[in-house]
């Protein structure tokens, strides 16, 4: 990296911790985005239901496989590895989520969604992660890693935050080359000297890589067993948990898991999609073992950007839908319940008066899940009216 471009990166951190605010303890906001409309009524079945047995002869899951939870709601079988989170209470759902947005575009709708846009407003600017970043200077106190996003590519939601970081591990964090030592060395007689907001911000950053560089040698095996499974979204929960530990300032990180799109031979306890399902909740609840010393510390939340059809197509599959379950796992969660309402639409009414194909109704705005999310994790001192404007954020009951 050049100086000029290091100076420029340094100078951004900087101004955003110059307004200052106060947010709550140390908290780390984990977002998981199943990308290509997930159907989580697969995920959450519900059993009691014969409409959606009746529509889904080869897709339903079977009363005798879904994991009870004691009412209108089942686990799929693979979500087995978090049924002890549900049921003490760490892990719960609101149903009927949703945009106001009909297309059934994949873009569109992730790209409202991460914008926390309406599809019927003035767009906000920026992504809803990016603007509670810009909004509340001291969420970013860690620095370059107070935002990161697992992967090659900055997330929507993240653009507009003053710093994020990008990578799919943590070795990504260094000076690469022969001659690393002899640049830090430089660096650090550059801005040790300078009693200037510039200088702080350079030693920290150095500070930064020196004590990422300590992580890497540390190289420990994650704690109390938890076993992660061999891919990269279950390697990126685990690289976020080492930094939760570490306690590095990391305020947001993305995690996307994408696979959802089951047009085609979607499956129902096997097949396609049950991979997907037990791919979340094995790298899922590996994060949690993980973390059973630090669970005051985080909150995940796991979102699509819309639900499908309730109704399977001529090709076993599924077609995009509207409203989804919003899930979420942690201390802070209202778990052992699925909240929202069940505004099922079947196939004798879908030429009614009602807009968007069959399935479920969008009924809860996104905007007040994620809202309350904010809320839940960082406080009441979070300006959510700036971060979600001309939105009516109701209170949902999650978290």
């Amino acid at each position: 990296m050049q100086r000029r471009a290091f100076i420029s990166q340094l100078a951004l951190a900087t101004a955003s911790t110059m307004a200052g605010d106060s947010l709550g303890d140390d908290h780390t906001l984990v977002h998981v985005f199943l990308r290509g409309g997930a159907d989580t009524l697969n995920l959450l079945v519900p059993v009691q239901d014969d409409r959606y047995h009746r529509l889904r002869p080869s897709l339903a899951i079977a009363p005798s496989e879904v994991i009870g939870l004691g009412g209108h709601y089942g686990l799929h079988p693979r979500m087995k590895p978090l049924e002890a989170a549900f049921k003490q209470g760490r892990f719960g759902a609101v149903q009927s989520v949703g945009v106001d947005n009909s297309s059934g575009s994949h873009f569109e709708c992730q790209d409202q969604m991460e914008h926390g846009d309406s599809a019927q407003g003035r767009p906000a600017g920026g992504g809803w992660l990016g603007r509670f970043l810009r909004l509340h200077p001291a969420a970013g106190a860690g620095g370059a890693l107070s935002a990161l996003a697992i992967g090659t590519a900055l997330p929507e939601s993240l653009r507009g935050a003053p710093a994020v970081s990008v990578l799919e591990r943590l070795s990504d964090i260094s000076i690469k080359g022969n001659a690393g030592d002899s640049v830090v060395a430089a660096l650090q007689r550059l801005y040790g000297s300078e009693v200037t907001l510039l200088g702080g911000r350079g030693r920290e950053t150095l500070d930064l890589f020196k004590r990422v560089s300590g992580l890497q040698q540390a190289a420990k095996a994650p704690e109390h067993g938890a076993l992660y499974p061999q891919d990269s979204f279950a390697n990126g929960l685990r690289e976020v948990a080492r930094l939760i530990k570490a306690r590095l300032g990391l305020r947001v990180a993305c995690v996307d898991l994408g696979g959802w799109d089951t047009h085609f031979f979607q499956g129902s306890s096997t097949g396609s999609q049950a991979q997907r399902i037990g791919l979340l909740a094995e790298s899922l609840a590996a994060f949690e073992c993980d973390l059973s010393d630090h669970r005051q510390r985080y909150t995940v939340m796991i979102t699509t950007e819309f639900g499908r059809r309730v109704y399977e197509n001529a090709s076993l599959g599924t077609d995009h839908g509207r409203g989804f379950a919003f899930m979420a796992l942690g201390d802070r969660v209202k778990g052992g319940q699925v909240l929202g309402q069940w505004p099922i639409q079947t196939e004798e009414d879908i030429n009614l008066n009602t807009p968007g194909p069959g399935g479920l109704h969008a009924c809860t705005d996104y905007r007040s899940v994620f809202a309350e999310v904010l809320r839940g994790c960082f406080g009441a001192g979070v300006n959510l009216a700036a971060i979600f404007p001309g939105a009516d954020l109701k209170s949902v009951g999650l978290l």
